[in-house]
């Protein structure tokens, strides 16, 4: 049973690092160990880690944060996982190795091949809460199982292994090897029906996906198994994906608040209560299943966030770190930037158009482009927004985390914008944080936040107007 020195250890593997991050009984950081995780990139659109590498990242994370821990390392009581979401592996059930890379959440190669799904678009809409996307699973698995002679030979074998992040990090850490997905994970596969909350025979077979690849469907909370540590089981009982637990950071989510978390893409999360809402330019979610609660949501999703000023910094040969040092002063001193169309890693929510071509309209030089970056960021969020108000009513806060929340003027400009106050608690690693509220319950302190009033200015409203107008003149197949 927990008591006043219990201790809980949340795994978070994410696009850059991966993380053991321990807290205390009033939800305090303790311990925390984060090792860097490779992104490899092509310019066929393959973005993939390398899957046994990003296994030795979380080991070398728990170990080392367990380490600084010292002789406390025996009041764990409990430990949870949360990992990249849309990210897929293959492996060998008897062995476990890999066999496929990490093929990442923000993978395209299958982007030509989706387009042969279109005309069923709607139905996998109804069922999974989705839009037809290549970043999700589904396609993913279908080009493991047609191009990795490794996965093809354990396919005939019967020991083929397939499914989200989550289920590859759980079956090679726990000492009982489950083989089973969580349902923030498995939703993200165009698979999983989000209204029996199980594997969907009829997508099955649309993909061409065999179910027994698959993991088995549990809630988010279950009795996964064990890791050891320190010669000791600790009961692993939370599952769930990076965004999903960041919904959790502050407690239990409200419905008049949208959840932001923008790092390398932008993820908008607007609670709407036990049962799915739909809408049809949005995902509808669900982020926490146990056996007394489900919790659905609105989501909407900007590709495009930190992931287009690294881009940018790439292309233009210019340091990202410089760009970050003087974010603010370009944002003060810039009133009238061009306009960025941002389709960065394919163009998600609202308009999803995965060959969209991103580019810059009108006059400026390298200062006025970052800032017409971060401004086409803020549109892209302010965009899903508008699409959330028409479904669920407007919100009373925007609630932002992740690391481009730190930047002032971009917090404000999407005040100004929204016309809604943005609140950003001084809270680091969001995910990690609502994880443990999700495995102990515990609320923890309430934290200061910084509070960015509206002030709406005309020119951004009508710089939006024309970026809104600009994006849907040059969606592919549109001819103005």
């Amino acid at each position: 049973m927990p008591g006043p020195s219990s201790l809980y250890m949340v795994i978070d593997q994410g696009g850059h690092a991966s993380r053991a991050v321990i807290f205390n009984q009033q939800r305090q950081i303790v311990s925390m160990k984060s090792v860097a995780v490779v992104t490899l990139r092509r310019d066929t659109g393959c973005v993939e880690h390398d899957a046994e590498a990003l296994i030795a990242s979380i080991q070398g994370a728990i170990e080392g944060a367990v380490v600084t821990l010292g002789n406390r390392a025996g009041d764990i009581v409990s430990t949870g996982v949360a990992t990249q979401r849309s990210s897929i592996v293959c492996w060998h059930k008897g062995s476990g190795v890999a066999l496929s890379p990490v093929i990442s959440w923000q993978d395209r190669r299958t982007a030509a091949a989706i387009h042969a799904y279109a005309d069923q678009s709607e139905a996998i809409h109804r069922l999974t809460g989705l839009m037809l996307s290549p970043h999700y699973g589904a396609t993913k698995m279908q080009w493991c199982l047609d191009n990795l002679p490794n996965v093809q030979q354990a396919f005939r074998d019967d020991k083929l292994c397939c499914g989200p992040l989550s289920s590859f990090i759980l079956f090679r850490i726990v000492k009982e090897r489950p083989f089973v997905v969580d349902p923030a994970n498995a939703s993200r596969t165009l698979l999983w029906n989000y209204h029996t909350a199980d594997w969907e025979p009829e997508l099955l077979q649309l993909f061409d996906v065999p179910i027994n690849i698959l993991p088995r469907c549990v809630p988010n909370r279950y009795d996964y198994g064990h890791i050891t540590i320190r010669s000791r089981a600790i009961p692993v009982t939370v599952a769930t994906g990076d965004q999903s637990a960041a919904l959790f950071a502050f407690g239990k989510p409200e419905t008049d608040t949208t959840y932001i978390n923008m790092g390398t893409g932008a993820f908008l999360q607007r609670p709407v209560g036990s049962g799915p809402v739909a809408a049809n330019n949005l995902l509808s979610s669900v982020v926490w299943q146990s056996p007394d609660e489900t919790v659905f949501v609105l989501e909407g999703t900007v590709n495009g966030a930190g992931s287009a000023l690294q881009q940018f910094a790439a292309g233009t040969g210019t340091s990202e770190q410089n760009i970050y040092k003087n974010i603010e002063k370009y944002l003060a001193s810039i009133s009238a930037p061009p306009l960025f169309l941002n389709g960065i890693s394919g163009l998600g929510s609202p308009f999803w158009a995965p060959d969209f071509q991103s580019g810059f309209i009108g006059a400026g030089g390298q200062t006025e482009r970052v800032v017409a970056v971060l401004e086409s960021i803020v549109f892209l969020i302010a965009a899903n927004l508008d699409e959330m108000t028409s479904v669920a009513g407007p919100s009373k806060i925007l609630m932002v985390s992740g690391g481009l929340s730190a930047v002032d003027g971009l917090c404000q400009r999407l005040a100004d914008l929204t016309d809604v106050r943005v609140k950003r608690p001084q809270l680091k690693e969001a995910t990690a944080h609502g994880a443990a509220y999700l495995l102990s319950g515990i609320t923890g302190t309430a934290v200061p936040a910084t509070n960015f009033q509206p002030a709406p200015i005309q020119a951004l409203q009508q710089r939006y107007q024309k970026w809104l107008i600009e994006m849907k003149r040059n969606m592919p197949g549109v001819r103005i």
